[in-house]
């Protein structure tokens, strides 16, 4: 019998799981998946706890219960990965593989910055990336009396890059529907040159940050955190103060790609951009936020890259030639608070445009405007997370690879 191994049962591994199990041959392979925690989370809704607008157990399920039930499920830490010997080191056991998908994600690293887990962590720095964070800073938020609230970004690359920007205008809705807007001063700091990473896409969200009345700080290499004046310090010695930082610290890959020496300086693994392959060994693939690929680390990626991986790991175990398919397609919401929201749609190669989706003129979503379609679609997605899109179901009219119709790419007609 031979044996496919998925490291990490988050969004990615989940998939994997139940697209590949009912296209393999249960007499010919064993399914494994492994992964030290109990709990799957939704991770996408922890940008709304903060805000009371998800309760805690509309965002997590038991883990195990997602899985297709004929793939072995193993709820233990992963020591280390050795490749040379087709072997994969847990907490109390080895076991071997013929195919290893690692999908072990990224996580927050605030011990990163100089002085953010100082004596203000948790009390007036906050993140909203882990669901303790995002719990602990909706606790502070619903008796805060206003000041001045910095939205941060350490670095990139980091998991779902517009959620920060989606955290400032919700923030800006939250306190205008508390009635206290005027007693808050909000900051958008980031290290990039404006307010997103696509030119288009960032010229239309530094226009909402103004009519916001949300002031943009951007080129802001940050240094430390001074805990004592309540500042952030950039390496011009620039500072920016706060009474409430709600900061995005450096994103790293597990640190079991640390200790098994497959990853770059994050952590993250040279992967192949299109076949989804890892550069050093053909028998392993790597999917999802453990990748090094220039895509975003978004759950919509994830799932356009399943659909792709699933096909290519069927072709190496065939011994076919893989297919370099995975164009970096990104498909995600921004809420921009009113109950409105845009829809950006992009890959490698093309920047977010105007226009309609997923149909041409007929949408009804429309790409880079807000409207409140995008905003149920926003809210839609929670469902379709939950019951297609973990469980291999192709959402219906959404290509994995991007699609041109419908995107107006004279900017000047819009």
């Amino acid at each position: 019998m031979k044996k496919l191994l998925i490291l990490g049962a988050g969004t990615a591994g989940t998939m994997m799981a139940n697209h590949l199990r009912p296209k393999l041959r249960s007499n010919e392979w064993d399914v494994t998946i492994v992964d030290q925690y109990k709990t799957h989370y939704y991770q996408p809704g922890f940008l709304f706890l903060p805000f009371d607008t998800y309760t805690e157990s509309q965002v997590k399920k038991v883990g195990k219960k997602l899985i297709h039930k004929k793939v072995n499920y193993i709820q233990k830490k992963i020591e280390k990965i050795i490749p040379n010997e087709n072997k994969v080191q847990l907490e109390d056991e080895t076991i071997n593989y013929d195919v290893l998908i690692i999908a072990t994600g990224s996580k927050i690293a605030p011990q990163e910055t100089q002085g953010l887990l100082g004596p203000l962590w948790k009390k007036d720095i906050f993140d909203f990336y882990t669901y303790e964070g995002a719990l602990a800073l909706r606790n502070k938020l619903r008796d805060w009396k206003g000041g001045k609230l910095v939205v941060h970004i350490t670095e990139m690359p980091i998991k779902c890059p517009v959620a920060p920007l989606e955290f400032a205008f919700l923030a800006d809705s939250y306190f205008r529907k508390k009635g206290m807007r005027d007693k808050v001063d909000i900051t958008y700091v980031t290290p990039l040159s404006g307010a997103f990473t696509k030119p288009t896409c960032s010229t239309a969200l530094a226009y909402l940050l103004k009519e916001k009345d949300i002031h943009l700080e951007p080129d802001f290499s940050i240094m430390e955190v001074d805990n004592n004046q309540k500042a952030i310090v950039d390496y011009e010695e620039r500072e920016i103060p706060f009474d409430l930082l709600v900061t995005v610290p450096t994103n790293m890959g597990d640190e079991l790609i640390e200790r098994s020496g497959l990853g770059d300086d994050l952590n993250f693994i040279p992967t192949d951009h299109n076949t989804l392959q890892s550069k050093a060994h053909e028998n392993i693939f790597v999917i999802g936020d453990a990748t090094d690929v220039p895509a975003s680390k978004a759950g919509s990626v994830a799932h356009f890259q399943a659909e792709t991986l699933t096909d290519n790991i069927l072709l190496y175990i065939d011994g076919y030639k893989l297919k370099k398919e995975f164009d970096g397609h990104a498909n995600c919401f921004i809420e921009t608070g009113n109950n409105k929201a845009l829809l950006i749609d992009f890959n490698y190669k093309t920047e977010p445009v105007h226009g309609t989706f997923p149909f041409a003129k007929i949408g009804p979503l429309r790409l880079l405007k807000e409207s409140v379609f995008n905003h149920w679609g926003k809210l839609a997605f929670r469902w379709i997370y939950w019951n297609m899109l973990l469980k291999g179901i192709a959402i219906p009219f959404v290509s994995r690879n991007m699609s041109f119709k419908g995107k107006v790419f004279d900017i000047k007609s819009k």
